[in-house]
Order: structure tokens, then C-alpha cells, then sequence
């Protein structure tokens, strides 16, 4: 399976996502982030949180998601409303689109306000990825079904 995380500035959310995809799906899942209008830069906050978990950080970077058609995702997971909003790239094709809104750490005003919400992000992320990861999923699934799979899922998490 292969999973291609969008958030527009690539800096917080998405890169969060990429990185504690790979850690808990230990392979399972191919995991990469991206974004329509890349900061270049990955919020230092984000990293701030991610080695205070122990997760690897090496090879985190902001790109644009026209650095990933050659990718070929199976699944398209946007992680802020506005990319959620925007017109994807062609390439996406028949992918699977789905949309986990989740609040952005990096706008809170102090760093240990940040990273509080890094905590809680991070922990929704990590029960949404976990459930995704032990999960039956097939990627040579039509776009249509894996979409409802993954949704269900969603469903599923908010009546544990």
C-alpha cells in the first residue's frame, strides 16, 4: 500500500503523518508526504515532537506533490482543510482521496503550546494509523472501495 500524505506547506501535518506511518507500519505501508505549495522547510516542531517519541526524522523534507507523480499512490490523504479544498493534479487520477482534518500545531503562538498540540495530533494520528496499518487492505483495490475501507475505519475509531 502506498500512501501519499497532502498538506499545502508540507511542513507540519503531512510530514508528521509520513513519518509516523512509516514507524508504525513498520513497512507495511510506503509512505510519503508532499504538498501544493511546499515551505521547503520542515517545521522544527515537528521534528521537536517526532525524536521526543523516538521516531526517525532522516529524511524528512518539504516537496511539492509534483515530486511524487512517478509515486503512483494508491491512497491520497489530505490532513488540512485547505488542501482538501484544492484542485489536485491530474496524475492523481482514479487514487483514492481521503480527508482527515486535523488542527495545525505550528500556528499556535508558544512552543510549549505547540507541542501540547503536537501531542494531541500526533495521538489521533497514531490511533488512525494503527487501525490503517492492521488493517486488511488491499491496494489493488478499485479506488471507490478503499476510499469507503478507509473510511469505515473512521468510523470504527470513533466508537472505540
Amino acid at each position: 500500500m502506498k500512501i501519499l500524505f497532502i498538506c499545502t506547506h508540507n511542513r507540519c501535518r503531512s510530514i508528521l503523518a509520513e513519518a509516523l506511518t512509516r514507524h508504525i507500519s513498520a513497512g507495511k505501508i510506503d509512505a510519503r508526504s508532499a504538498g501544493s505549495q511546499p515551505a521547503g522547510v520542515v517545521f522544527p516542531g515537528t521534528l521537536t515532537y517526532l525524536k521526543s517519541q523516538n521516531i526517525p526524522t532522516d529524511g524528512l523534507t518539504s516537496q511539492s506533490w509534483d515530486d511524487h507523480e512517478a509515486f503512483a499512490p494508491d491512497v491520497v490523504i489530505t490532513v488540512c482543510d485547505s488542501a482538501a479544498g484544492e484542485t489536485c493534479p491530474v496524475w492523481f487520477g482514479q487514487t483514492a482521496r481521503v480527508h482527515w482534518g486535523l488542527p495545525d500545531p505550528s500556528k499556535l503562538p508558544t512552543e510549549t503550546e505547540q507541542q501540547e498540540k503536537f501531542k494531541e495530533v500526533g495521538a489521533m494520528m497514531q490511533q488512525r494509523l494503527a487501525l490503517l496499518a492492521s488493517a486488511d487492505l488491499d491496494s489493488a483495490m478499485d479506488s471507490s472501495s478503499l476510499e469507503v475501507a478507509i473510511k469505515q475505519l473512521l468510523v470504527s475509531e470513533q466508537t472505540v
